[in-house]
């Protein structure tokens, strides 16, 4: 059985070692693991930011998302934004993703201040949009541009 909750503080290190995973699976990137800890750390101390969530199974955690939050005047709401996505690669195909997901959707459908939820995939990954697609997420409407300034 999966058990979804926020994550706590203390988990930081666990959530920096999935990012640094994911960065280097998904970009073959190294994160710069300073500046890692510090943005992750951020996010614990101003819930504006986001919010952290864990999966965990038989007392290990298994996979996280963060969730950020885009303001929609067309809405008057939030929309919440999915990132920072990891299941352990063991635990991949197991519905990790999908307990997670459902968790936030539910958070989403009972607040009155939030208008939907979003996230960005790479277009290479077709398993991960296979799994958005099954769980009624749609990604025909938008395309994402984007300008980043070189990371530290």
């Amino acid at each position: 059985m999966v058990l979804i909750r926020k994550a706590s503080t203390s988990e930081w290190a666990i959530i920096a070692d999935f990012q640094q995973q994911m960065a280097l699976e998904t970009e073959n990137i190294t994160l710069n693991p300073d500046v890692l800890k510090k943005g992750i750390q951020e996010v614990f101390k101003d819930p504006a930011k986001g919010g952290y969530f864990v999966a965990e199974m038989e007392h290990h955690i298994v996979g996280s998302l963060m969730i950020t939050y885009e303001w929609s005047d067309w809405r008057n709401k939030q929309i919440y934004w999915i990132q920072s996505v990891y299941v352990v690669p063991e635990f991949r195909r197991r519905g990790i993703y999908r307990s997670l997901y459902e968790h936030i959707k539910t958070i989403a459908s009972g607040a009155n201040d939030v208008g939907g939820i979003r996230l960005y995939v790479d277009r290479s990954n077709l398993q991960a949009q296979e799994t958005y697609s099954k769980l009624g997420m749609d990604g025909e409407h938008y395309q994402v541009f984007e300008w980043m300034k070189q990371s530290d």
